[in-house]
C-alpha cells in the first residue's frame, strides 16, 4: 500500500496472496480485500502464493522463522529474473559470497531463488518477458565520487578555468561540512578556506573576498541559507559574484541533519526582501555535482551576481561511478575583474 502510488496505470504488480489475511488487511488500513474489490484493476495484477511455495522449497532445512521469512525475497527475485530474462548465475555468485559464513541460509536463499524462477517458467506466469539492453558506458577512467567531493573538485576546477583564486568560508553544518574539509586539501591550487563563527560571518567573509578580487563561496544547509539572506541581497545590490552552496537537509527550523529533503527551492527563489532574484543551479547525480559547480562559478562571474547551488544530503553523501573528465573539455571561464 505504501508504494502503490509509485506504480503507473498499467504497471505490473506482483502480490503474495498468502499475506492478504484479515489481520494484515486491518494493519494496512484496508476494510476490504483489494484483490477482490476491484481497486487494483488499473494494474496488471499477478497473484502468486509466494510464502506457501517458498515454504515447500525450504523443506528439510533447519531455519528459524525470521530466516524463512526473509528468504521469500529471493523467491520473488527469481520471478523477476525470469520476467527480465536475466540469468541466475550473477545472483548466485553474489549470494554465495554474501552468506558464505552461514551455509544453511545460503542454501535456503538459493533454493528460494531457483524455485521462484522455475515457477515463473513452468506456469507461464507472465504474458510477456522483457530484455534490458546493457548500459552504454563511455570509455575512460572511472572512480567513485560523492556529491560533496565532486562539488569541491568542481569549484577547484572552475578556479583554474577562470584563473581566479577562490575563498571558501562556512560554518560547520551537516550535510555541507565535507565541502569545507575537501577544499582545505587543495591549497596548492590557491584555495583559501575559513571556518567562521556563524553563518552570517561566513557569507560576509566570502562577499568581502569577492570585493577584493577573489571569488567568494560559502556553504550551508537550509537554516543557514535563511541567515545568509541579507548578505546575499547585498551581493545582488553591489553586483558582486557569490556562490552559495545549499546542501539541503529535511524539515523546518534547524531541521534534521541526517535526513535528506529537497525543500529549499522556494526559499532559494524568493527568500529575500525586495523580491530580489538569484540564479539557481541543481545537480541530479553525485557525478553531476562537478559540472554544476563549474556552471555556478561561470554564471556568477558572467553576470556578477549570486548563484545558489542546490544539492541535498542524498547527493552529498551518496556516491556514483564518475568518468574523470579532461579539463580541456571545459572552455575557459571569463571574469570581469581587472588589475589596476
Amino acid at each position: 500500500k505504501t508504494n502503490l502510488t509509485d506504480l503507473v496505470d498499467g504497471g505490473l504488480l506482483i502480490v503474495d496472496t498468502n499475506e492478504f489475511k484479515q489481520i494484515n488487511l486491518r494493519k494496512a488500513g484496508y476494510s476490504e480485500n483489494p484483490l477482490e474489490d476491484g481497486s487494483l484493476s488499473a494494474y496488471q495484477l499477478v497473484s502468486v502464493s509466494i510464502t506457501e511455495n517458498n515454504e515447500r522449497a525450504l523443506e528439510g532445512l533447519e531455519l528459524n522463522a525470521k530466516e524463512r521469512f526473509l528468504s521469500r525475497n529471493f523467491y520473488a527475485l527469481g520471478l523477476v529474473l525470469w520476467l527480465f530474462n536475466r540469468p541466475l548465475a550473477t545472483v548466485e555468485r553474489w549470494a554465495t559470497d554474501k552468506f558464505s559464513r552461514n551455509p544453511v541460509v545460503l542454501e535456503a536463499n538459493l533454493r528460494a531463488l531457483r524455485a521462484g524462477n522455475a515457477f515463473a517458467e513452468t506456469t507461464e506466469l507472465f504474458h510477456q518477458r522483457y530484455e534490458v539492453a546493457p548500459a552504454e558506458v563511455a570509455p575512460g577512467t572511472y572512480r567513485h565520487i560523492s556529491g560533496n567531493e565532486a562539488t569541491a573538485l568542481g569549484l577547484v576546477a572552475a578556479s583554474q578555468l577562470a584563473d581566479i583564486p577562490i575563498f571558501y568560508a562556512s560554518y560547520p553544518i551537516t550535510p555541507a561540512s565535507d565541502v569545507l574539509h575537501e577544499l582545505a586539501k587543495h591549497r596548492n591550487f590557491g584555495v583559501k578556506t575559513m571556518q567562521a563563527e556563524d553563518e552570517m560571518a561566513a557569507v560576509c567573509a566570502a562577499l568581502g573576498s569577492s570585493y577584493a578580487g577573489s571569488l567568494g563561496i560559502t556553504g550551508t544547509s537550509g537554516p543557514g541559507l535563511a541567515l545568509k539572506s541579507e548578505a546575499i541581497n547585498l551581493a545582488i545590490m553591489t553586483e558582486l559574484p557569490l556562490v552559495v552552496l545549499d546542501i539541503q537537509r529535511a524539515g523546518p527550523s534547524t531541521g534534521m541533519p541526517t535526513k535528506t529533503e529537497q525543500s529549499d527551492l522556494l526559499q532559494a527563489m524568493y527568500g529575500r526582501n525586495g523580491d530580489s532574484s538569484v540564479i539557481i543551479v541543481a545537480p541530479a547525480t553525485p557525478g553531476e555535482c562537478f559540472e554544476m559547480a563549474i556552471e555556478a562559478v561561470r554564471l556568477a562571474l558572467a553576470y556578477m551576481t549570486p548563484v545558489i547551488y542546490l544539492s541535498d544530503g542524498y547527493l552529498a553523501n551518496g556516491s556514483s561511478p564518475w568518468l574523470i573528465p579532461s579539463i580541456s573539455n571545459f572552455p575557459p571561464i571569463s571574469n570581469h575583474y581587472q588589475e589596476v
